[in-house]
């Protein structure tokens, strides 16, 4: 599926093992570049990766505090573990986001983290949150995503009794400032997952690595969006690529790759400690020489 929309480059910056002054640094910079258009956190309450007992911030609480510090840049959570927070719960807490930001949010969602990863899953004990299976998170993520377009958008309260979630008069105001509701981005990569994705996503993202596994499942995503009479073309494909300082040629190639594929949002995860000036260090040697490369190709 050859790329036919103007790719949108952002920026991934999970807010574990690193200071909030170094994360609101990266922000401010990227903010005031055009060429980076948007901007992720990650949803983990204990660190995924390096010192078990290092920092980690709560993802939605730091974008709040981002999206009052900046001003152009779309920002969003990459992505919210439906696990944690119960969905009208989530809801407002998004359209807070979207209210304070001006209207910038893109609301990003998923099931949550694998149930095979101690490192994630510990988080859930820690926190006395139930850890349920994979089918309980499936089919509770796209009641979800029902339950929190509905606080979004009905002006009277309204009851919701799924087989997973149930809401007696859920109701939310004030509504987000983008109408009829902030873009929904789901991330994953299996199956079940994208067929959530073809009913209730306006994005779809999904991690890097195997091009040709990226290409097929969202060949899978196409084929689920015709069987419910939805035009794939209707969903934007998003994919995180990890950033090499030392070898900015990899990710360069990473991204022409997934530009091949149809991927036009991309998102450049960028690893802690950040070197300096790292926003236009990403603009000058990944998106505009990218974008030259694109240009002496056609």
């Amino acid at each position: 599926m050859p790329h036919t929309t103007r790719p949108r480059f952002g920026i991934m910056t999970a807010p574990s093992q690193v200071d909030y002054r170094d994360v609101l640094q990266v922000w401010q910079e990227a903010d005031m570049i055009p060429e980076i258009e948007h901007a992720w956190l990650f949803d983990h309450l204990l660190p995924i990766f390096g010192d078990p007992r290092g920092p980690v911030y709560e993802g939605w609480t730091l974008l709040c505090a981002l999206a009052a510090q900046t001003r152009r840049l779309r920002l969003g959570v990459m992505v919210t573990s439906n696990r944690i927070r119960p969905p009208a719960h989530l809801a407002k807490i998004a359209a807070t986001v979207d209210v304070v930001s001006g209207g910038r949010l893109d609301f990003g969602i998923g099931v949550g983290s694998r149930p095979d990863w101690p490192l994630a899953r510990r988080e859930y004990e820690a926190h006395g949150l139930p850890f349920h299976d994979t089918a309980h998170a499936l089919g509770s993520l796209a009641e979800a995503c029902t339950v929190i377009r509905r606080v979004w958008t009905k002006t009277e309260p309204f009851d919701f009794h799924g087989t997973y979630v149930q809401v007696t008069g859920a109701y939310g105001n004030p509504k987000p400032v983008q109408r009829p509701h902030p873009p929904i981005l789901i991330g994953g990569r299996s199956s079940a997952t994208l067929r959530v994705v073809a009913q209730h996503a306006d994005l779809w993202n999904i991690p890097g690595g195997d091009i040709a596994d990226v290409v097929s499942r969202s060949a899978l995503l196409d084929r689920y969006c015709t069987e419910i009479g939805r035009d794939p073309a209707s969903i934007v494909r998003s994919i995180h690529l990890p950033v090499s300082y030392d070898q900015p040629g990899v990710t360069r190639d990473a991204i022409g790759e997934a530009l091949d594929a149809g991927f036009t949002h991309i998102v450049l995860g960028l690893s802690a400690p950040y070197p300096g000036n790292v926003a236009r260090w990403v603009t000058d040697e990944l998106i505009t020489k990218n974008r030259k490369k694109e240009r002496s190709v056609s």
